[in-house]
């Protein structure tokens, strides 16, 4: 058991996102934990959020399907349902029973799929029809098939159908997943997007897509309740981009003016799972000057790194993912400055509807 810590870490200081007061600005990230069998969320979700949940306190969920074209993974979430939207407000209602702030996070895979996972087995969908490399991450990945032009609407539509699914299920707001080389990056990047229509070449035309979901969810729920995740440093998912400091802040600049109440970037040292040591600092600041609402940072910090960053400056919030996972009472641990639990990578991706997922222990208090 460890000792009160009576030093108030920048951490654990109150902020206020938007309409939303926040007592800390421990964020709990975005996290694929493959336990919604069949894309329906189950009632383990409700334990697992709520654990995580604090007064105050925000939680985004797990990446969440937007339509039957979006997936691709083994039993993650969806939102485009009736029975997804019943499905969630119990796991909803558990997190706002604990006074948390909850976010649904909104995501499309593109072409990070195959296709089992897509309706009458056709092929994943993309902004190209360049495929994945056969066995990138020892997985098998279908050759995608380029969106018409006429089709993209259908996809923004998607995106906005779950924003409003999102609301009727209880949630407080929406991240747009536009990150880690799904759909979204796969027009953004240029590394990817090798279309010849008014959604490639230029980077504005690049972003056109970003934008026009980011647009149709606004116009839907509202800029208070929308946020977007960005990795432009990422080549995770082989969407690299050939400027990334460009893109980032051409994004974040444009963001700003809709009025996002927040932006959400990866840190250029993060690579998937990975922390690059010595990677230069700062690189996120032009985009946090860029956006005038809250910027959260994500990207392997701990307690103090965490602190640092809010204390310097650089974020708003910081978005923690393995740590909080494996603790779920991470802010009471930073206030105490307890030890934390070790996080076990093998049951990451399980299906259990408990080992490594519900299991973890709290701190046991005198």
């Amino acid at each position: 058991m460890a000792a009160e810590n009576n030093d108030v870490i920048p951490l654990l200081t109150p902020y206020n996102m938007g309409e939303f007061p926040l007592s800390h600005r421990i964020v709990l990230a975005p996290l694929t934990r493959d336990r919604s069998y069949n894309n329906v969320p189950q009632p383990h979700a409700a334990v697992y959020y709520s654990q995580r949940a604090t007064k105050g306190g925000l939680l985004i969920t797990e990446a969440t399907g937007v339509s039957d074209t979006a997936q691709g993974l083994p039993d993650t979430p969806g939102i485009w349902t009736k029975e997804h939207v019943e499905a969630w407000k119990p796991i909803v209602d558990a997190v706002h029973q604990k006074g948390g702030v909850f976010f649904v996070q909104l995501w499309h895979v593109g072409r990070v799929s195959n296709n089992d996972y897509q309706p009458g087995g056709q092929a994943p969908l993309s902004s190209t029809d360049k495929g994945l490399t056969p066995d990138l991450y020892g997985l098998n990945w279908s050759p995608p098939r380029q969106l018409a032009t006429d089709e993209i609407p259908g996809i923004v539509n998607d995106f906005r159908l779950a924003a409003r699914n999102a609301i009727e299920a209880g949630f407080d707001g929406v991240e747009i997943h536009g990150a880690n080389g799904y759909m979204i990056e796969q027009f953004m990047k240029d590394q990817v997007n090798n279309r010849t229509d008014e959604y490639g070449g230029s980077l504005e035309n690049r972003c056109r897509f970003a934008l026009e979901v980011a647009e149709a969810v606004i116009d839907e729920i509202g800029a208070e309740r929308v946020g977007m995740r960005l990795s432009p440093y990422s080549d995770l998912n082989e969407a690299g981009d050939s400027d990334p400091d460009g893109l980032g802040l051409y994004m974040a600049n444009a963001l700003s003016k809709l009025d996002l109440v927040y932006l959400h970037v990866i840190e250029p040292r993060a690579v998937g799972a990975m922390v690059i040591e010595g990677c230069a600092e700062g690189q996120l600041l032009p985009m946090r000057k860029a956006f005038k609402n809250t910027f959260i940072a994500a990207g392997g910090f701990d307690r103090t790194t965490g602190s640092e960053v809010v204390a310097g400056g650089g974020a708003d919030l910081v978005a923690y993912g393995r740590l909080f996972l494996a603790n779920p009472d991470l802010p009471m641990r930073f206030r105490l400055d307890a030890p934390l639990n070790k996080y076990d990578r093998n049951t990451f991706y399980i299906s259990d509807p408990v080992v490594g997922y519900t299991d973890y222990p709290f701190l046991q208090q005198a």
